[in-house]
């Protein structure tokens, strides 16, 4: 069965955005771009909210931006083609390769694990990686953690006061000072 992962990019205090909604502080360094390249090569699908999916529309038509670099375009080969299904109650069409799901993200999430294939379910966005996670839907989690204080804002992990049991699958930290954790969900 393939494991759903919620990776995203968080600060020393917890959250994926600041006070204000701006996440600039997140902007990777090379090293740190290389890890995500290589991290979504092993993803099938990403599950996204409707806030990421807008962030992530640039990547959409990137590829046709000339001043980007190599590594921005390897980027954009990868995340282009990707399969993506967005959940929102507010848009009414998406682009790109992704479809909008009416349905539940429980229902959604059993119907993919049920299809074959060997990459990674990934979650991206903190509402909807709180929904997976109050219905047990995820197996890892997977943070970039960056050394900044933000004070406030969209909190990576879930509040939904329930516990939850991790274990440690790996740990790296980076030349600039950004360290990588890796939990699996204790069952």
């Amino acid at each position: 069965m393939r494991s759903v992962t919620y990776s995203m990019n968080v600060s020393l205090d917890g959250y994926i955005v600041g006070p204000d909604g701006s996440f600039d502080w997140t902007a990777p360094d090379d090293e740190v771009f290389r890890f995500w390249i290589d991290e979504i090569r092993e993803v099938d699908v990403h599950l996204l909210g409707r806030r990421l999916y807008e962030t992530m529309l640039y990547w959409e038509t990137a590829d046709q931006d000339p001043s980007l670099d190599d590594s921005s375009l390897e980027w954009a080969a990868l995340w282009k083609p990707l399969p993506k299904v967005v959940f929102s109650t507010t848009l009414s069409e998406v682009q790109g390769n992704a479809r909008l799901v009416s349905g539940g993200l429980a229902e959604e999430i059993e119907r993919l694990r049920a299809e074959p294939g060997q990459g990674e379910i990934a979650i991206g966005g903190a509402t909807l990686a709180a929904e997976a996670a109050a219905s047990d839907l995820i197996d890892e989690y997977r943070a970039v953690v960056y050394p900044v204080l933000v004070g406030g804002g969209i909190p990576f992990f879930p509040q939904d006061e329930h516990q939850v049991d991790l274990e440690l699958v790996e740990t790296r930290t980076f030349k600039s000072k950004f360290v990588y954790l890796r939990y699996r969900v204790a069952r």
